[in-house]
């Protein structure tokens, strides 16, 4: 046995204990996983980070994206404005003939006239020995002036659709019966007819035709037939037109 000096403790007095090398140092968390029955994964602060910067990238990118959005919208926003300011200009730059011109256009489309046979006083017309024209001289209305109460003769000034109707209306007369036609250019269109040995006659009709400009439509009275007209307007003509119509609407029909 030896001591050691100045009172120092010798070899063999030193524990056994304490000559036992320290233990290893454990990681409680690692500890507190296997009693857990669990794995453990450490953590790995770089993949933090990498993460954090990825996340990052994505959201700036998205941001770049929203903004590039919100241009292209605003680009949007002013063409359109642009081009109805444009069309505002247009509009305000009509001069004062280009706006008469629309205005005559459009009463260019109003043609629509009704007339009766007398414009005063009554009687029978025919019986003729031909068939003849008749004339509508009391004229209630005439926009358009595309009716002649003088002749009797409608004349289209547009092309287009146009509607017409016309009445007959006689007295009883077994020999003479009330008979009349429309017609276009000549030719016979649809007629109204009314016969009975008793009794007063009324009978009318009506159609629609497709007329160039220049047309021509008018009733006429057939021989050996006869009407009666007074005050009350028992014969009547009308037309009027539904629309006009362009060459191509034409060539289609």
């Amino acid at each position: 046995m030896y001591r050691l000096k100045n009172g120092g403790l010798t070899e063999n007095e030193i524990s056994s204990e304490d000559r036992r090398p320290n233990p290893p140092q454990t990681d409680p968390r690692r500890v507190e996983a296997s009693a857990n029955g669990q794995q453990y994964c450490p953590v790995s602060f770089p993949d933090i980070h990498a993460a954090l910067r990825e996340l990052t990238a994505t959201v700036t990118e998205q941001k770049d994206s929203i903004r590039a959005l919100e241009t292209r919208l605003k680009e949007q926003q002013t063409f359109i404005l642009e081009e109805l300011n444009k069309k505002n200009d247009e509009m305000s730059n009509l001069t004062e003939s280009q706006v008469e011109e629309l205005r005559k256009e459009n009463r260019d489309r109003e043609i629509a006239f009704s007339a009766a046979l007398m414009d005063s006083g009554g009687g029978h017309i025919g019986p003729f020995t031909t068939d003849i024209t008749l004339t509508y001289r009391k004229v209630f209305t005439n926009i358009g002036e595309a009716y002649n109460p003088i002749t009797g003769v409608f004349t289209a000034p547009l092309k287009g659709a146009y509607m017409f109707i016309f009445s007959v209306f006689g007295h009883s007369n077994p020999s003479n019966p009330s008979a009349a036609s429309i017609m276009k250019n000549g030719e016979k269109v649809v007629m109204a007819h009314g016969y009975q040995d008793q009794y007063d006659v009324n009978s009318s009709k009506g159609v629609v035709l497709i007329l160039e400009v220049g047309d021509v439509v008018y009733v006429r009275l057939w021989s050996e037939k006869w009407i009666y007209d007074d005050e009350n307007n028992h014969n009547t003509f009308s037309g009027y037109l539904l629309f006009p119509l362009r060459e191509q609407e034409l060539c289609r029909k």
